[in-house]
């Protein structure tokens, strides 16, 4: 079945676009590629997820033109070509692409060819292995604080999120890419959450171990040193991330990095008027600006030998890890720009829950 004109609209966008508005427009679809068309509507280029990291990690800031990260030579098939279909679908297996635009004898677009119009299951996605051995560790000891009183009641890898706790929904995200071994490192109300694996066996292969004090956000991954003999996540047990984590470990290995750190960008509205001034003389008001940031989300791709860096029973937190392990190696990031839930706070934790259920719609209260 053809695409209406209107949602062809949706995947288009014009190569004077900021890289910004066209994070903003594949957040808003399902399908994570855009077609970019000149004034004359004709096909110049193609934009995807990776096209949009590869812009980020060069630095070439949040107002770059699409013009200048689109991939040049975007692949298409004819509208009359007798074998269009067949030529689609070899063409998405082989160039492994969501999407293939169906040009006409002016290279503008008239449909666009889906994978699921010819695949029962995402054929993109038969690269992620059934199960990986590498190890995710869940910091679940902290007290929860910032969450308050709540936490008081129960500890914060067990506040609901829809009929299970927060630290479950990430494990079933982590799931979905083969990662099925979690590892908790437990201090406050440690019963509590030991209770509930107990009483709620998942399908998952989950231990821990247990802070005798409070050891930071990386201190307790001295007590692992005999466990992590591999490459292994760490995950902030307040933070969802529905992403691609096999890719990121892929991209990791591939960097030779022995830290990344998963960085996801945020618009951030400073709610005041910002002065610009020169000489002690204003130059101009700048209401309540924005910034394009970037954004550490709490999980982490990690090699072994970053354990030697942490003594048993020392106090450290992560940004102090990766402070000293830079001194020695590669800190890697792996940037994303959507998909990244921060539940550690009321407000966040609201939003956050309204935005999972609810899709990309802001919620309405304040």
């Amino acid at each position: 079945m053809s695409l209406s004109f209107d949602d062809i609209r949706k995947l288009i966008i014009s190569p004077n676009a900021t890289l910004k508005m066209a994070m903003k427009v594949l957040t808003t679809g399902s399908e994570k590629v855009l077609f970019v068309v000149n004034e004359s509507d004709k096909l110049v280029g193609s934009l995807t997820d990776g096209d949009i990291r590869r812009a980020i990690l060069n630095d070439m800031g949040f107002d770059v033109p699409v013009a200048d990260i689109m991939f040049k030579m975007p692949r298409f098939v004819r509208h009359m070509d007798k074998k269009m279909e067949e030529a689609a679908k070899t063409r998405i297996l082989n160039d492994r692409v969501p999407a293939i635009p169906v040009l006409d004898e002016m290279d503008r677009i008239v449909d666009i060819l889906f994978w699921y119009d010819f695949f029962d299951s995402h054929p993109l996605e038969s690269h992620v292995p059934e199960s990986l051995t590498n190890p995710v560790v869940i910091m679940a000891g902290g007290k929860g604080e910032r969450l308050d009183p709540f936490t008081k009641i129960l500890p914060k890898p067990l506040i609901p999120f829809g009929d299970k706790p927060i630290i479950e929904k990430i494990m079933d995200d982590f799931s979905k890419y083969g990662l099925r071994r979690f590892i908790l490192t437990l201090n406050y109300k440690k019963e509590f959450i030991k209770a509930y694996f107990s009483e709620n066996p998942l399908q998952y292969d989950v231990s821990w171990v247990e802070e005798e004090n409070y050891l930071g956000t990386a201190g307790s991954l001295a007590l692992l040193k005999d466990k992590l003999k591999e490459t292994f996540f760490v995950c902030n047990c307040d933070t969802i991330l529905e992403n691609d984590f096999n890719s990121m470990l892929l991209w990791h290995k591939g960097e030779k990095a022995l830290i990344t750190i998963i960085g996801c960008h945020k618009e951030m509205v400073i709610p005041y008027g910002s002065l610009e001034m020169s000489g002690g003389s204003l130059k101009r008001i700048n209401e309540k600006p924005q910034l394009d940031l970037i954004i550490n989300t709490g999980v982490y791709i990690l090699e072994p030998e970053v354990l030697s860096f942490i003594s048993p029973g020392e106090k450290m937190d992560m940004n102090h890890l990766i402070e000293k392990v830079m001194e020695r190696g590669k800190v890697g990031v792996y940037p994303v720009y959507t998909g990244w839930f921060d539940m550690g706070q009321w407000k966040e934790y609201k939003d956050s829950l309204y935005l999972l259920q609810n899709g990309s719609n802001k919620p309405k209260h304040k």
